[in-house]
């Protein structure tokens, strides 16, 4: 009989579930009925012209919307089974699990070290030996580890852009979240930085489960296992990337990807 620790992991299908999901910014409606599984450690795009609603949705993700006035919404949104608006789900918890990357890098003012390890300071984690650990994890896992070891206690302003948002990814990973939302993670970088981060990205997925806002859909087919295109607050089309580029099933789909959306 096979041994249960030599098994591999079975991975969720649906390890985030949304379901009938309406969002709400005041009276003006963002999101309609969308419904959609993201699967385990693989990599999700959501595409889609300016103000369609991407950025939106990843953001309901980990409750970030939550910090807006006014806002409400109705269906749900689950990870793993439990649904992010069950009254026993601290916001703060679920924001442990799902780390974010944004669109312009943002580092603090202050050290690569202390920068890595912002989230386990305000824990009250203060071991010297954990901080340790983790800033060579989070580093090495960032791909920056080799640039930077020599100069941790170094302010980040002194690295370059496309090291910077390494180090907000690496910032983002130190707590070991289960999912890391990226919302055009490149949109600022040039050409080089973006193939590095999108190199990143393709390794992180081994460890996390991605979902990653873009307007650009090259980096979409390079990078993701599955895409949604959104437009207008609605779910158009979702699948594997290679079916939604080459083979799409909506003609609203295909005339986004092949620039004849109006």
């Amino acid at each position: 009989m096979e041994d249960d620790l030599t098994k591999p992991i079975a991975l969720m299908n649906d390890f985030i579930k949304v379901d009938h999901f309406n969002f709400f910014y005041g009276e003006k409606q963002a999101i309609h009925e969308i419904s959609m599984d993201i699967p385990e450690r693989q990599i999700t795009a959501l595409i889609g012209p300016s103000g369609c609603g991407k950025s939106t949705l990843l953001r309901n993700l980990n409750r970030m919307n939550d910090l807006i006035n006014g806002v409400h919404h109705s269906g749900d949104i689950r990870i793993a089974g439990t649904s992010l608006y069950d009254p026993k789900v601290e916001v703060i918890s679920l924001r442990k699990r799902v780390g974010m990357v944004f669109q312009k890098y943002n580092p603090f003012a202050k050290s690569i070290y202390e920068n890595v390890i912002f989230s386990l300071r305000v824990a009250g984690r203060s071991r010297r030996k954990e901080l340790d650990e983790t800033v060579e994890r989070a580093l090495q896992s960032a791909a920056l580890w080799d640039e930077v070891k020599d100069r941790l206690h170094e302010s980040a302003f002194g690295l370059s852009g496309g090291q910077q948002q390494r180090l907000c990814i690496a910032r983002a990973i130190a707590n070991q979240p289960e999912i890391l939302l990226m919302d055009e993670p490149c949109a600022a970088l040039d050409p080089l930085a973006t193939l590095k981060i999108e190199e990143l990205i393709l390794t992180l997925k081994k460890q996390f489960t991605i979902v990653i806002v873009t307007h650009n859909m090259m980096q979409a087919t390079r990078c993701s296992d599955r895409t949604a295109f959104l437009y207008m607050g609605r779910l158009i089309e979702y699948g594997e990337t290679m079916q939604i580029f080459e083979r799409p099933k909506e003609t609203q789909t295909e005339a986004y990807i092949s620039g004849r959306f109006s």
